[in-house]
């Protein structure tokens, strides 16, 4: 199917940030959709599948609306990533500053969080169930390749918690195993052994909150960071807890983990199975806590997948070449669309 279509009123300079250096950005919309666009001037000729086709143009207007600065790689990608969903809800999010009408969480679709970002937007359908779910849940599991948002979205309900004072702490954890490394003996004090393997959650902590902000928190004691040998023996009352790169646990530390939680706290546990750096035939916690705990009231699980990838459009791909290449963990299968009660 051949479609045509010109932008009215013609703004060279909107059209220039449309197409992108060289037609760049028209390329990635080809790709994404797998369509071919022809310009002259204003006017774009989409030849394709005509649903296909159809969503190019959609995308072609969206982007020319918003086209008033240059529109970075990045940016695009995002809205490729919406565009590819008709069902995708939005996330709204607002400054810290700003005053909040209704709930804490509005009626489906909108969730209102409060954080410094106020372009952060749910992209996907999964990305969005995702939140309801943190929202909902004493304890949810995001699990799913990388880029697809777990860790971001698990930092921002906790910065949005704490914010309303919700949780008094936030506390951040993970396993220190290395990707398929040996870093041997690490200098420092606990905080400067523990800050490489937690380096994402800090980089989400400082696009959430700023940098000022967060050594703030630090030194209140409002956010805490623990290797999870650490967590034994505690209990963790109103606080907003992060296990990420769960998929590095033991069954027994999953467990310990898990049993730590008290009160008023939340938990949110996020991992790729398809990522284990544990011992070859060491079973992990994440796969074996998907399993156990399916059916178990209160807890939720979302599973991503490599359409929810919000990065760069190689990475879906790459995501997708290796799921292609190994078989389905048995441990790791439980049915993507199962919500326990609330």
């Amino acid at each position: 199917m051949i479609l045509r279509h010109a932008f009215i009123p013609q703004d060279n300079r909107r059209l220039a940030h449309v197409c992108g250096a060289l037609d760049e950005h028209l390329r990635t919309i080809e790709a994404a959709f797998d369509v071919s666009i022809r310009r002259r001037n204003e006017s774009f000729r989409v030849e394709g599948a005509r649903r296909a086709a159809e969503r190019a143009v959609a995308l072609l207007q969206q982007l020319y609306d918003r086209a008033a600065e240059a529109i970075e790689p990045a940016e695009l990608q995002l809205a490729l990533v919406q565009a590819l969903r008709d069902d995708a809800p939005a996330l709204r999010v607002v400054h810290a500053g700003e005053p909040l009408a209704g709930a804490e969480v509005a009626a489906e679709p909108e969730i209102v969080l409060r954080t410094r970002r106020s372009e952060l937007a749910g992209r996907t359908r999964n990305q969005t169930t995702y939140l309801h779910n943190i929202l909902g849940h004493d304890i949810t599991f995001g699990l799913g390749p990388a880029g697809t948002g777990k860790t971001f979205l698990a930092v921002a309900c906790a910065v949005d918690a704490l914010e309303r004072g919700t949780v008094q702490r936030i506390i951040l954890t993970r396993p220190a195993v290395e990707a398929g490394e040996r870093l041997g003996f690490l200098p420092g004090d606990l905080a400067q052994k523990v800050d490489p393997y937690l380096r994402p959650l800090y980089d989400a902590l400082y696009d959430l909150m700023g940098m000022d902000r967060v050594g703030k928190a630090f030194e209140k004691g409002q956010i805490e960071v623990a290797p999870l040998a650490f967590m034994r023996g505690r209990t963790l009352n109103h606080a907003f807890v992060i296990l990420d790169e769960a998929q590095n646990t033991t069954p027994e530390q999953m467990k310990m983990f898990l049993t730590r939680i008290g009160f008023g706290s939340r938990c949110v546990v996020t991992g790729d199975t398809s990522q284990v750096d544990l011992p070859k035939g060491q079973v992990s916690g994440l796969a074996d806590a998907a399993r156990i705990l399916r059916k178990v009231r209160g807890i939720a699980m979302t599973r991503f997948t490599s359409a929810d990838v919000v990065r760069h459009p190689l990475v879906a791909r790459i995501v997708e070449a290796y799921d292609a290449a190994r078989p389905t963990a048995a441990a790791d299968d439980f049915h993507p669309d199962f919500h326990p009660e609330r």
